[in-house]
């Protein structure tokens, strides 16, 4: 009898694997298990595992963004730092050659040397309000802002990185303008920690407010409607070239509104110990309106406004 060795075909019934022998258990193996010998083949891990994989159990992102924020304005160093310091020296020359003759704020400091404080602060406000402001809508315009926001920044890490670097700028444009009018006037600091905190303060103000005009502008010409509309008179009808005991009732009034009025006259304090006003009066004044202004860009920062949308 002739057995025919044909795999069964039809609804024929498969042929149960062989028993395993007698006395040996059968082998239960967990999945994925790969017999010794074989090689695995982990192409797919290769490809889909980074590079670099990220610590961020702890740390902040903010030295990065704030290194980043100071070589933006180091890298173009000539515009951003030796164009102020040439314009502010222009202002001293026509100034000074013009009104020296003419005006006598205080009796013990000529004239020359009462413009320094001023021009110096008005230099330092300037480029620490343009520093923020340009900085973040060239960010936005450009597009790569969201480089920015990916991160695990939070929102202080973000306000400290560039209201910092700009109070640095402020302050390297401010030091550049004091030793250049040290050529056309003698140095005069009478008390030099007070100058330190007014310049300080009065650039972290500046920085604050341009956060908050860079994060509310969606294009170049409303910073520039910012600077020229309101940086800018309040910069220059604060007190840079004159004292305002010298103007009428009603406008020296109105100039103890501005508060760029309290920074400069501060400031002026630490160069010559005489002020309009109280050095006291005038922190409580900028220490108040800093804290406003960088509660105010906190919050815009804390809800994404016009960043995440």
């Amino acid at each position: 009898m002739s057995i025919d060795a044909r795999p069964p075909v039809g609804n024929a019934p498969p042929t149960a694997p062989a028993a395993a022998p007698a006395g040996r258990a059968p082998s239960r193996r967990p999945a994925g298990h790969r017999p010794q010998g074989v090689p695995a083949d982990d192409s797919q891990a290769r490809v889909s595992a980074p590079l670099i994989a990220p610590d961020l159990r702890g740390g902040s992102g903010f030295p990065t963004l704030f290194y980043k924020e100071l070589l933006r304005f180091y890298k173009v160093s000539f515009q951003t730092v030796a164009a102020p310091v040439v314009t502010a020296l222009l202002y001293l020359l026509v100034f000074a050659h013009v009104l020296e003759d003419h005006v006598r704020v205080y009796d013990q400091v000529p004239y020359v040397n009462f413009l320094v404080p001023g021009l110096v602060m008005m230099s330092m406000l300037q480029n620490a309000f343009s520093n923020a402001s340009s900085s973040l809508i060239q960010s936005r315009v450009t597009g790569n802002l969201v480089f920015v926001l990916l991160p695990p920044l939070s929102y202080l890490d973000f306000y400290a990185a560039y209201v910092l670097a700009s109070v640095v700028r402020g302050l390297v444009v401010g030091m550049g303008v004091w030793l250049v009018t040290l050529i056309f006037a003698g140095p005069m600091v009478a008390h030099p920690g007070w100058m330190l905190t007014f310049a300080v303060l009065a650039c972290a103000v500046m920085a604050t407010l341009g956060l908050v005009a860079g994060i509310w502008a969606e294009k170049f010409d409303q910073i520039a409607a910012f600077q020229n509309f309101l940086i800018m008179p309040a910069t220059f009808l604060s007190g840079v070239f004159y004292s305002i005991n010298t103007l009428p009732p009603f406008w020296q009034a109105v100039s103890h509104w501005n508060p760029v009025f309290y920074a400069i006259d501060g400031f002026r304090y630490g160069f010559f110990g005489l002020s309009d006003v109280s050095p006291w009066h005038s922190l409580a004044v900028v220490g108040g309106v800093f804290l406003a202004l960088a509660a105010c860009a906190m919050r815009l920062l804390a809800s994404g406004y016009k960043l995440r949308s």
